[in-house]
């Protein structure tokens, strides 16, 4: 069965703006190197239409040279837009209206590898119906005091254990985590 990440920037004070993390060469780098260990990227309306315009090859003029890896990357992926307002969709996607649980379980038993989702309010969708393997918090030593948070609106606590851990030189450290199964949220233990 193929795997769901989440892979989200966050700052200190849990914002998940994307205009407000810091942005190097570095981090970009590893973002890219993301993109291109996924085999489908799953996007919300939002999050489509903001990639689309900030990333959609050619991309923007004046973009640092660094960032066309990351450009490269993910004009060229697989991705399924979730969505029941936009009528249609292109940029390599394919749109899915209503049904999201059954939706993704589909694209997690299909073959291939790794499917990988960011943004706001469908991963905090798809947390809430379990269906997320990994959750990749990339924390940005930054407080700034408003914007989206993090999984806001969950109904339930999200137990999670850390499984892997990058600092960058930025200060920025990218946390991996994976869902405690329930007879191990009351132990502290794992597997």
């Amino acid at each position: 069965m193929r795997s769901l990440t989440y892979s989200i920037n966050v700052t200190l004070d849990g914002c998940v703006d994307h205009r407000v993390g810091l942005v190097d060469e570095e981090l970009h780098r590893r973002s890219a190197d993301l993109l291109a260990q996924a085999d489908l990227l799953l996007f919300g309306r939002v999050t489509y239409l903001m990639m689309e315009e900030a990333w959609r090859q050619p991309g923007p003029p004046g973009m640092p040279e660094w960032t066309q890896p990351f450009a490269r990357v993910i004009d060229a992926a697989p991705k399924v837009v979730v969505s029941g307002t936009l009528d249609s969709v292109d940029w390599n996607a394919r749109l899915v209206r209503g049904g999201l649980e059954a939706a993704v379980r589909e694209l997690k038993e299909a073959p291939g590898g790794r499917i990988l989702t960011g943004g706001v309010m469908l991963p905090t969708e798809l947390a809430r119906l379990g269906l997320i393997d990994e959750y990749e918090f990339v924390v940005h030593p930054r407080v700034v005091g408003h914007g989206p948070s993090l999984l806001a609106g969950l109904d339930e606590p999200l137990d999670l254990e850390l499984v892997g851990r990058e600092e960058y030189r930025s200060g920025v450290v990218a946390m991996r985590y994976v869902p405690r199964r329930l007879s191990d949220a009351g132990t502290g233990q794992a597997d």
